[in-house]
């Protein structure tokens, strides 16, 4: 027996086939978020100012070059985000299938992370001229899924049938929880598109933990709704001017709490529970905004570390080539003299001096060419982002394969 809902978050509707769907209440939530409750304020404030020192790093003149950073920024994102539903692919993964230009297989999961960090930069460039909606939600979504797995679940569309959530072999009627029906479906996402564009006074921070969880509950695609739900809440902060760029990789603590992160989104469907998910919300914000400041001033000294060690060898491009590898931190020596504008030689001469300091390590297994990585600095990039062993599994609804005779690990959560 499935849980009657609030009115405040939505209402559990039994449908002609048997099962409850949910239908969530337009946003905001009423009785509205109470934003003067004073352990929210503090909540808010934590928030606020720890992502206003991550934001400062966007800022013209701190950052010797702020791209360099993001790059490697955006990708961390994709990684974690990716993880949460249960692929394995590592920072390293990434970097090295891009410094392969992508010739090299390195498995699904990568290619999926990869889409990740394409969808992300799509909609990055297309916020400059186009609002967050609906449409940019569905070209984010064809960016995300196509040609990875999941593209014959119709990549850049809404879903015209049912999904839903459960454990392996859960019919419809089993489910732990089932997204609107199609036709309620339309106006809900029409409701969160009315909502993304009001202009009524809210604090953004909240407004983007309401607009991630009503995403979530909708659910309107047939697979890669958790990690558009997570793309949005970058794109509305860079939107709303939050975030000059998107140094934020809130996955990272959804990953940590992946538990409390399923319970606090059910507990608004279940209970109307808006406040409990905008807390959790609010502290994640604060603890990863800390975190990833803290992890840009250790990368800079390490730059000024190594720019040092660079300094001394007296050989051109010493200097570029160490913020070249805070951007692509896996090279071939071809690469580093394009890269660099020096001759292939000097380019070999610069990655052996670079081998010999201890700033690069050949990547064991890879020839023609040879790739190397900047070992130091994924080391500190990648720190939270270690793939995790077996979990849990779950399967994606209606999907009876196994995931054994794929020939590939089933994710622990599932993803439509």
């Amino acid at each position: 027996m499935r849980p009657q809902g609030t009115v405040r978050a939505g209402r559990y509707v039994r449908t002609l086939p048997g099962y409850q769907a949910f239908v969530p209440a337009p946003l905001p939530p009423d009785p509205p978020i109470a934003t003067d409750d004073p352990e929210l304020q503090v909540l808010l404030a934590n928030a606020a100012l720890e992502l206003g020192r991550l934001d400062m790093l966007g800022a013209p003149g701190v950052l010797p070059n702020p791209d360099l950073f993001v790059a490697a920024y955006v990708r961390k994102e994709a990684v974690l985000s990716s993880q949460i539903e249960g692929t394995q692919a590592s920072l390293l993964d990434v970097f090295e299938y891009e410094a392969n230009g992508g010739r090299e297989a390195l498995g699904d999961d990568v290619a999926e992370v990869v889409n990740h960090v394409r969808a992300m930069n799509h909609g990055l460039k297309r916020l400059a001229t186009l609002p967050l909606s609906l449409r940019l939600i569905r070209e984010i979504h064809a960016e995300l899924m196509t040609g990875v797995r999941g593209a014959q679940r119709q990549p850049g569309e809404f879903r015209t049938s049912q999904n839903w959530i459960g454990p392996p072999g859960a019919t419809l009627s089993e489910a732990q929880f089932v997204p609107p029906h199609p036709d309620d479906m339309r106006q809900a996402l029409a409701d969160l598109e009315k909502f993304l564009h009001d202009e009524s006074p809210m604090p953004p921070l909240v407004k983007v933990a309401l607009i991630h969880s009503q995403f979530e509950t909708i659910h309107p695609f047939l697979d890669g709704n958790g990690r558009i739900g997570r793309l949005l809440i970058t794109f509305y902060l860079c939107q709303q001017g939050v975030l000059r760029r998107p140094l934020l990789y809130i996955s990272h603590f959804f990953r940590k709490h992946r538990v409390e992160y399923y319970e606090r989104l059910q507990a608004v469907r279940d209970d109307g529970d808006w406040e409990g998910w905008v807390e959790f919300f609010l502290r994640g914000v604060t603890d990863v905004a800390r975190e990833a400041t803290e992890t840009a001033s250790e990368i800079l000294a390490m730059r000024a570390e190594h720019q040092a060690i660079a300094a001394t060898f007296k050989t051109r491009g010493a200097g570029a080539l160490v913020d070249q590898l805070c951007e692509r931190p896996v090279v071939s020596i071809p690469q580093v003299a394009e890269r660099v504008a020096v001759s292939f030689p000097t380019a070999g001469k610069l990655v052996e001096r670079f081998v010999e300091a201890g700033l690069l390590t050949v990547i064991p297994g890879v020839q023609h060419p040879r790739l190397f990585v900047y070992a130091p600095y994924v080391a500190l990039l990648a720190e939270g982002t270690i793939p995790e062993g077996d979990q849990p599994t779950h399967s994606k609804p209606g999907d009876t394969t196994a995931p054994q005779a794929l020939g590939r690990r089933e994710r622990p959560f599932e993803d439509s």
